[in-house]
């Protein structure tokens, strides 16, 4: 359990903790709040991508921001971070309260950017600045099928 608890890294303490990491380094972020197949897929692939991964999870009152529902995010940001630390495919894991980690990418300069491929990469501010200082900014496939909200509206229809 100590293993899991030392790759969870306040983020007064990340940039001496990214220092030790071999790089390339591969950022990604989000909320993370059911982890569940697709979610795991991304983060492999994302991880295969470099040397280290570092996580970003939304701060339970970021999370809030983004419209997912009053009563999401379901699991508190601390029990999102032990669950994301506990992968082998995970490096570090950390937060950020803002509404995106635009901020924290200018503090960490991570080697390569990674979304999830839902987003237009063209149309984020975080990939000007990656790409800014000669990083690149890549989507990952989508994996069909598997989406947090849709699993919590199934849990609600006792449906399977």
């Amino acid at each position: 359990m100590a293993d899991i608890a030392d790759k969870i890294c306040p983020r007064a303490e990340l940039a001496a903790r990214l220092a030790c990491l071999p790089r390339p380094l591969v950022f990604t972020n989000g909320v993370f709040d059911v982890l569940h197949r697709g979610h795991v897929m991304y983060l492999a692939q994302a991880r295969a991508l470099g040397a280290s991964l570092l996580v970003a999870l939304n701060t339970d009152a970021s999370a809030r921001r983004l419209g997912k529902g009053p009563d999401r995010p379901l699991n508190n940001e601390a029990d999102r971070a032990f669950v994301l630390a506990a992968l082998a495919c995970t490096s570090l894991v950390t937060w950020f309260d803002e509404d995106t980690p635009l901020q924290l990418i200018a503090e960490i300069k991570p080697d390569i950017l990674v979304k999830g491929g839902d987003y237009d990469m063209a149309k984020l501010a975080e990939t000007r600045l990656v790409e800014a200082y000669g990083g690149r900014a890549l989507a990952l496939s989508f994996v069909d099928g598997y989406s947090t909200t849709a699993l919590v509206q199934k849990v609600r229809q006792g449906s399977r």
